[in-house]
């Protein structure tokens, strides 16, 4: 993934299709799609795709987690390109590897007789957060601005008349950013406070474990205090 990888570029193409053969080889029955839109930008109309990987489609609920695997496009210096490692290959890989690392538990709970979940899990891979140019409401969140509203149109359960994809979304966690030393997560948004405060709890009791590694209290990486910004990424088309 630690390749250039803007939208419609060899590299974006490499990264899509790690990303899906990752998945593929995985044993639980994850269900692939592949988004594909056009999208007017400052370089005239360009192809993007979104990755989008269910288990269980017909679950009424998902927990769903997020990021994008485009990188920021710069003209080349000193013969070298930007790659985004933060922005945002380490999150790819951790949706990757949390899906690896959960295979055999997720594989036992399909093979649980007439076991179906009215809760599961989908991973969302968006194309095109960042801006080709300059950021803007037009230029940046293309595969998430895309997918929204088609998720807003798609029946779900199948066959549902009032009820769509979104309303089957639990709760969407964007991963952005992650990667550098020492990170810090705010709470965002104090209506899913709540879920916030169960990753702390999570990670406090981790500690307790003594499965954080160079970890301390002092050091939290989930911080109970408020953002007042307004962070413009994949979720804005959501809220």
């Amino acid at each position: 993934l630690l390749i250039e990888r803007y939208p419609g570029s060899p590299g974006s193409y490499a990264a899509r299709q790690h990303i899906m053969q990752r998945i593929q080889r995985l044993q639980a029955d994850w269900v692939l799609e592949i988004d594909t839109f056009l999208s007017q930008t400052p370089y005239g109309y360009r192809s993007f795709s979104n990755i989008i990987s269910t288990l269980n489609p017909t679950a009424k609920r998902h927990l769903v987690l997020a990021c994008h695997y485009d990188s920021k496009y710069f003209h080349p210096w000193d013969n070298r390109v930007f790659v985004g490692a933060t922005d945002s290959a380490v999150p790819c890989a951790m949706l990757l590897e949390l899906a690896r690392a959960l295979d055999k538990q997720l594989l036992s709970l399909e093979k649980i007789p007439d076991s179906k979940p009215d809760l599961s899990l989908q991973l969302i891979f968006f194309d095109g957060e960042e801006a080709l140019l300059h950021w803007s409401l037009r230029d940046s969140l293309y595969g998430s601005r895309h997918l929204a509203p088609k998720m807003a149109s798609t029946p779900h359960p199948p066959g549902a008349k009032d009820t769509n994809q979104l309303h089957g979304m639990d709760l969407l966690v964007l991963l952005d950013l992650i990667g550098a030393p020492n990170p810090t997560f705010p709470n965002f948004f104090p209506k899913s406070a709540r879920w916030f405060n169960r990753l702390e709890a999570i990670e406090q009791e981790l500690h307790k474990l003594g499965l954080l590694k160079d970890y301390s209290l002092e050091r939290c990486y989930f911080q109970n205090h408020s953002y007042g910004g307004v962070i413009q990424d994949d979720h804005i088309p959501f809220l």
